[in-house]
C-alpha cells in the first residue's frame, strides 16, 4: 500500500514518476500557496508530496484531459466501497477465465459502456459509474504493461498482458487513496492541459507530466485520448509555461531528450523566464521491444532553482551543439 511511509499510486500510467521523484524533489520550491498537475496520469508526484505532508494546508487541483481517468478518481474518492465490491467481482471471475476474462471485459463491456457514457454529452466525468472504475483499474492491472491507449475511434485496445498471478484488488489500498483524494482542498478536474496552467500564477506550485515527445519511432506513444499529443501540442505547452512563469507560477515539467524539446525550452522566451534545463538518467519503460528499455536520460525543465539537498546532480543542457540521441 505505500512506499516508505507514502501512498502508491492506483494506477499504472505510461511514464509514471515514481521512480523519477529522487530527481525531482529537490526543484519542489521551498513555499507556495496552491498546487495544481494538468496532467496527473497515476499522480505518483502528487501522492508523494500529499504523504509526506508536503500540501498540508494547501489546495490542489488535480486535472487531465481523459475522461476515464478523471471519472475513475472521482468515482474511487466519493463511492470507494462500490468500486472496491466490482473489483473483487473482476478478480474472481478473471481467475476463473483468465484471459478471456481480460477481452470479455474489454470488448464487451467496458468500451459499449464508455460510448454510452460519451453519447450522455458533457459531463461524463462526473457520471463515471463504480461498475466503469472498476473495469478500469483491472484493465490496467490485467492489460500490457498496465497502458491507457485508445485507438482512434476512441475505443480502449490494449492487449491482455503476461501475468501469472495478478493482484487485481487491494481493498486497502484503494480505500488508502481514496483518502487521499477527499482531503480537503483537493479537486479533481477534467480540463485541458491550457486552461488548466492558465489559471496559475504568483505562489503556485505547478508540476507538468505531459506525454513524452519520443526519442524514436519505436518509443512514441501518446495515445492518452483519441487524438494523441503530438508536435503542435508540444508547442502549445511550451507557450502555457512560459506564459504560467510570467505570472511567477513556479513549474517543474518532465520531459524527454528528443532534440526538439531541449532546443524548445532553451528559447529567449523561455530564457526570459529563467527556465532552466536540466539532464537525468531514468528508465525508459515503453517500447516495442523489451531489449530497447533501458537507462536514458530524461530532462527536468524548470524555473526554479534546485535545493542544496539534491539526491541526484542533473547535468545542465549546452544550448549550443544540441545533436540528436540514439
Amino acid at each position: 500500500m505505500t512506499d516508505n511511509g507514502c501512498v502508491r499510486p492506483l494506477l499504472k500510467w505510461a511514464g509514471g514518476k515514481r521512480q523519477l521523484l529522487p530527481a525531482l524533489e529537490p526543484y519542489y520550491p521551498q513555499s507556495f500557496q496552491r498546487y495544481l498537475e494538468p496532467f496527473v496520469g497515476s499522480g505518483a508526484v502528487f501522492f508523494h508530496l500529499a504523504t509526506t505532508g508536503i500540501l498540508d494546508g494547501r489546495t490542489v487541483t488535480l486535472s487531465d484531459v481523459n475522461v476515464d481517468l478523471i471519472g475513475c478518481y472521482r468515482t474511487v474518492r466519493d463511492r470507494t466501497e462500490d468500486v472496491i465490491k466490482a473489483l473483487q467481482n473482476l478478480e474472481r471471475e478473471h481467475r476463473r477465465r483468465g484471459d478471456a476474462c481480460y477481452y470479455d471485459v474489454r470488448d464487451q463491456r467496458f468500451n459499449p459502456a464508455r460510448a454510452k457514457l460519451a453519447a450522455g454529452g458533457d459531463g461524463a466525468a462526473d457520471r463515471y459509474p463504480p461498475a466503469l472504475a472498476a473495469m478500469l483499474i483491472f484493465l490496467n492491472r490485467t492489460g500490457f504493461n498496465g497502458l491507457f491507449r485508445l485507438n482512434r475511434l476512441g475505443e480502449f485496445n490494449v492487449p491482455a498482458g503476461r501475468y501469472t498471478d495478478p493482484r487485481i484488488c487491494d481493498p486497502e489500498h484503494v480505500r488508502a487513496v481514496a483518502a487521499v483524494l477527499r482531503r480537503p482542498g483537493v479537486a479533481i478536474e477534467h480540463r485541458g492541459f491550457e486552461e488548466a496552467l492558465a489559471a496559475s500564477g504568483a505562489g503556485d506550485f505547478v508540476y507538468c507530466d505531459p506525454p513524452y515527445a519520443p526519442l524514436s519511432r519505436t518509443s512514441s506513444f501518446a495515445s492518452y485520448t483519441a487524438a494523441g499529443f503530438g508536435a503542435l501540442d508540444q508547442q502549445r505547452l511550451l507557450q502555457a509555461i512560459v506564459g504560467a512563469c510570467r505570472r511567477g507560477a513556479n513549474v517543474v515539467m518532465s520531459n524527454s531528450s528528443a532534440p526538439e524539446i531541449e532546443s524548445a525550452y532553451q528559447t529567449r522566451a523561455a530564457r526570459q523566464v529563467k527556465i532552466a534545463v536540466h539532464r537525468v538518467p531514468a528508465r525508459r519503460a515503453i517500447n516495442s521491444r523489451g531489449s530497447s528499455r533501458g537507462p536514458v536520460d530524461e530532462l527536468i525543465i524548470t524555473n526554479v532553482r534546485a535545493g542544496v539537498l539534491a539526491a541526484v546532480k542533473p547535468r545542465m543542457v549546452k544550448a549550443q551543439g544540441l545533436r540528436p540521441r540514439a
